[in-house]
C-alpha cells in the first residue's frame, strides 16, 4: 500500500490511541496554526501546540490575545477530528455545513443574530474585493459544484484544487470559508489516495495569487499545492521511512 493510501489509517489510529508526538499530533498543530494564521490569527505555532497538548493557553506577559483566536483554535482541532472520522465518506453539503458549525461554534460571530453557524450566508460578501455568489444562489451553486465533483470517475490533485477554487469563489458561509475549504482539501486528498498538504502561511501571497489568477494560469495554485505536498511527504517519511513518503500516487 502506498503512503498516500495508508495515511488515513495511520492518522485515525494515532488519533484514537491519543498518541503524542506522532504524525497526527504534528498535523493537527501545523494545519491549525497555518490555516488560522492565513485568516489573521495572532497565535504563534508554539501557542497553538501548547493549546493542543495541554488544553490551556499560555500568553506572553502583557500581550492581549483575542478570545476568538483561542476558541477557533480549539474548534479547528475538533473539526479536523470530525473530518478524519468521515474522510472516506462522500463529500456532501451536510458534511461541509458540519465542519463550519464545529469551527464557528462559541465564537463572537455565533452570538450575532444574523450569522448562521453551520448554514449558508445571509449577507453578500467579497473576497479581496471580488464579488462571490449572492446568498440566494449559494445552495444551487453548491449543489451543482458537488454534483459535478462527485461525477468524476478518478479524482486527482488537479480536481481537488479545482473544487477548492470554485468553493472559495462561491464563498458559501459568512466567515470561515478559507479554513473550511482547506479542511475539505485535506479530506479529499485522504479520500482519494493523494498526498495531502498544508498551505504554509508564509506562502499566503502565492496561495492568494493562485486563487485569483486560476482561470488564466492554473499552475500558480497547483505548484503551490505541490510544494506543500512535498513538505507533508517529508514529514510522513520521517515518521514512516519505509513508505518513502512519495508525493506521487494520484497527484
Amino acid at each position: 500500500m502506498s503512503v498516500e493510501h495508508a495515511l488515513l489509517s495511520v492518522l485515525l489510529e494515532e488519533k484514537r490511541m491519543k498518541l503524542k508526538g506522532g504524525l497526527y499530533h504534528q498535523t493537527q498543530v501545523k494545519l491549525c496554526y497555518n490555516s488560522n494564521r492565513i485568516e489573521g490569527s495572532r497565535l504563534s505555532e508554539e501557542q497553538t501546540r501548547y493549546i493542543f497538548e495541554t488544553d490551556t493557553f499560555d500568553a506572553p506577559d502583557g500581550e492581549a490575545t483575542p478570545v476568538d483566536d483561542i476558541i477557533e483554535t480549539v474548534n479547528h482541532f475538533a473539526c479536523f477530528d470530525d473530518m478524519l472520522e468521515h474522510a472516506a465518506d462522500p463529500l456532501t453539503e451536510d458534511m461541509i455545513k458540519a465542519f463550519h458549525r464545529i469551527l464557528k461554534s462559541g465564537t463572537s460571530d455565533a452570538r450575532k443574530g444574523w450569522f448562521r453557524v453551520g448554514d449558508y450566508k445571509t449577507r453578500p460578501n467579497m473576497v479581496g474585493g471580488t464579488p462571490t455568489a449572492p446568498p440566494g444562489q449559494v445552495a444551487a451553486e453548491m449543489g451543482r459544484l458537488l454534483a459535478a465533483y462527485r461525477g468524476k470517475a478518478d479524482i486527482r490533485l488537479e480536481d481537488i484544487v479545482d473544487f477548492h477554487v470554485q468553493f472559495e469563489r462561491i464563498h458559501p458561509f459568512q466567515d470561515g470559508n478559507g479554513r473550511v475549504g482547506r479542511i475539505i482539501l485535506f479530506k479529499e486528498c485522504l479520500a482519494n489516495g493523494v498526498m495531502p498538504f498544508i498551505i504554509d502561511h508564509g506562502h499566503k501571497l502565492f496561495y492568494y495569487r493562485g486563487l485569483k489568477e486560476y482561470d488564466s494560469e492554473k499552475g500558480y495554485l497547483t505548484d503551490t499545492c505541490r510544494s506543500a505536498q512535498d513538505a507533508y511527504a517529508a514529514m510522513a517519511k520521517y515518521f514512516f521511512p519505509s513508505t518513502g513518503g512519495s508525493a506521487e500516487g494520484g497527484a
